[in-house]
């Protein structure tokens, strides 16, 4: 069970608010390259495409599935199917993005300056990350793989670490002439406990469910959504109310 772009875009205009929010505070008026990295659907190209209109856009994903989708959106740009965690720039770049892309990837100590020396001179890495793994949506997911109908065939599954602000600023900050850091919750209301599964299905859920073959994927679902109506009240109306923290980071070499 791979990436689906379609999956993904169910809730294209909450996903795609912080790429808005994240391409709106880099410090750089022009560009001549930018690169959005782990371009998904093409949702976060456009909105880098919308701010530097005179630059070269190049997306990269390593889900065929998703640069279908990014080239049937903007055919004007360029995309590829590239690793995006050992992905190597051919010429230096004036703005990197990456919207929700790189917590899928381990070490980071590593990653953040490989990518920053793929800048040219006063380039932007422009990087936001969920920063949600103690929400109820992964905390049940946990839960139900650790338990004893699921343990033998995902309890092994794990998401890269992920570290706080401070961390990061720590590793930048003496290779950057200039780190931002902040944090932002956002609140989605979403119409029912299944449109909160259907959230989670296009993304954090993606490598519990890829394990299972198809018969028992609907199970572990179910039993899924069981814990987050638990976990996540629904309001009078029926509808629930999805807080969702991410961390932004924008530094300029």
């Amino acid at each position: 069970m791979g990436w689906s772009a379609t999956q993904y875009s169910r809730f294209e205009d909450e996903r795609t608010r912080p790429a808005r929010d994240l391409v709106a505070a880099i410090p750089r008026d022009t560009a001549r390259l930018a690169v959005d990295l782990g371009c998904g659907p093409g949702n976060s190209t456009q909105v880098l495409a919308a701010r530097y209109p005179d630059a070269e856009i190049l997306g990269i994903d390593s889900s065929a599935d998703m640069i279908r989708a990014a080239r049937e959106r903007l055919p004007q740009h360029a995309f590829a199917v590239d690793d995006i965690g050992t992905w190597r720039a051919s010429q230096p770049v004036d703005v990197i993005v990456a919207n929700a892309s790189l917590q899928w990837l381990p070490d980071h100590a590593q990653l953040y300056p490989h990518l920053l020396s793929q800048l040219d001179a006063g380039g932007c890495l422009a990087v936001q990350t969920p920063d949600n793994l103690d929400q109820p949506p992964h905390r049940v997911a946990r839960a139900l793989a650790a338990s004893e109908r699921w343990a033998s065939t995902i309890g092994h599954v794990r998401h890269p670490d992920r570290h706080d602000a401070a961390w990061y600023h720590a590793l930048l900050k003496p290779l950057c002439h200039r780190v931002d850091v902040w944090r932002t919750t956002y609140f989605h209301p979403l119409q029912d406990h299944d449109a909160v599964v259907e959230w989670f299905k296009g993304s954090a859920l993606g490598p519990y469910l890829a394990p299972l073959g198809e018969a028992a994927r609907p199970e572990f679902l179910a039993a899924y959504r069981e814990g987050i109506a638990r976990e996540m009240p629904a309001q009078d109306d029926g509808s629930v109310l999805l807080p969702f923290p991410r961390l932004f980071v924008v530094a300029q070499v």
